[in-house]
């Protein structure tokens, strides 16, 4: 079985990737502004370099949560039969999104 990181569906583990460089990107950019605060004229140039630090972070965020967006609208659709609800498959084998069990599609690496 493939071993996740989070114990989390493979989409929303990408979502969840998606969020964190949003949130670094917006939290260097503040950190940086704040410069101008603490160091005066010296500050603008430390807000300047932290500003385009931020819109790199947040640029890899608009592509990663691009990049779900892709796989989600070409996932596997099925219904999980732990909790019933429709969930979406990427690969071989995945996580329910609501209850995180193990789903498969390879009889090889199914279990009971």
């Amino acid at each position: 079985m493939n071993k996740f990181f989070f114990k989390s569906a493979k989409i929303n583990e990408f979502r969840l990737w998606g969020l964190v460089f949003t949130l670094v990107g917006m939290g260097v950019m503040i950190v940086g502004t704040g410069g101008i605060i603490w160091w005066g004229q010296a500050g603008k140039i430390i807000a300047a370099i932290f500003m385009v630090f931020g819109m790199i972070s947040l640029l890899i965020s608009v592509i990663v949560y691009f990049w779900a967006g892709m796989m989600s609208t070409s996932a596997t659709m099925l219904q999980c039969p732990e909790c019933g609800k429709p969930t979406k498959m990427l690969g071989k084998t995945d996580r329910c999104m609501y209850c995180k069990t193990m789903l498969t599609l390879d009889p090889a690496q199914a279990t009971e």
